[in-house]
């Protein structure tokens, strides 16, 4: 069975060698819809035509992840169809590169990898580049932690803070790593850590940390003005309703503490744990955080579909 459909003739990408392929799929891994408006904001311009096509009713499950749909008065309408594609985009300067986007595939991984492998020797891909983002026990007070990984030692372009393994649960987007590297292709990517308690609204710093890694490991260049001013506009709200909660205030300044000690213990080759440091559950921070979080916006504006 073909799972992805591949546009025969595009010209502009045939005098374009190792063109960098960014993967940002919604789901499992995207705290903070980092991932997602990392790519909106850089496929913000002109539409950006569609190279490739994968058979999302393969990959989708519609019970786990029912698309919206529009009940105008007496009938439906307006059915918005998960859609899986690669579209070829531009930076700032003209550069072209690829995009892929769409709902991460619910089953049938093995399938998807090798419809991207398709995509990746057809266009000549010299690097595919993966964005995503996890919740953390990080406060919003810090700076946000960012790994990188590679499937190619050459590509990695920053230390990470972790130096031990880590057993956790795949996606996709990991699972594609490991199988392009056994074909012989690159893959990076970038996993920004979010504040666990912050993880359901848009956090545009945090797109922007992971727009900034497409830029670490490619030669594409992006504006991030406009990310600039939601990080701070979001910063800003967040305060301000700490500021009116105690409560929150005395558990962020816990978390803060906790987590400058593991920061320290890191960097001094000690144990990871914080010694005589309480570090507040999530439990505690879930409770706490619900009665302001009613009061902060959602998501700042409804991101457009794929």
């Amino acid at each position: 069975m073909k799972y992805v459909h591949i546009v025969d003739d595009v010209p502009e990408l045939e005098a374009r060698p190792d063109l960098p392929l960014v993967v940002a799929l919604d789901g499992f891994l995207d705290a903070g819809h980092a991932a997602s408006l990392a790519a909106q904001h850089i496929n913000r311009a002109e539409p950006a035509p569609v190279v490739a096509t994968f058979d999302v009713d393969a990959f989708h499950d519609y019970r786990a992840r029912r698309p919206a749909v529009t009940f105008s008065r007496d009938h439906y309408t307006d059915y918005a169809a998960p859609r899986l594609v690669v579209r070829l985009a531009r930076d700032e300067v003209g550069t072209p590169y690829l995009l892929l986007t769409g709902p991460e595939p619910d089953s049938r991984w093995e399938a998807f990898a090798r419809a991207v492998r398709a995509v990746v020797e057809r266009f000549d891909v010299g690097v595919v580049l993966t964005l995503d983002a996890v919740p953390m026990t990080t406060p919003h007070t810090r700076a946000l932690p960012m790994t990188q990984h590679a499937n190619n030692p050459e590509r990695m372009v920053r230390t990470n803070v972790w130096d031990s393994d880590l057993r956790v649960p795949a996606s996709a987007h990991a699972m594609l790593s490991v199988r392009l590297g056994e074909w012989g292709h690159d893959v990076t990517g970038y996993v920004v850590h979010v504040p666990h308690y912050l993880a359901e609204f848009d956090n545009p710093a945090a797109a922007r940390a992971l727009v900034q890694g497409i830029q670490a490991s490619t030669d594409l260049v992006f504006d991030l003005a406009d990310l600039d001013q939601a990080a701070q506009a979001h910063d800003r709200r967040v305060a301000e309703h700490i500021e009116g909660n105690p409560e929150v205030a005395t558990l962020v300044e816990g978390l803060e503490q906790q987590y400058d000690a593991f920061r320290a213990a890191e960097e001094s080759g000690r144990s990871l744990l914080a010694e005589g440091t309480e570090l507040p559950t999530g439990e505690e921070l879930g409770a706490e955080f619900e009665r302001f979080l009613a009061g902060l916006d959602g998501p700042d504006q409804p991101r457009e579909g794929n």
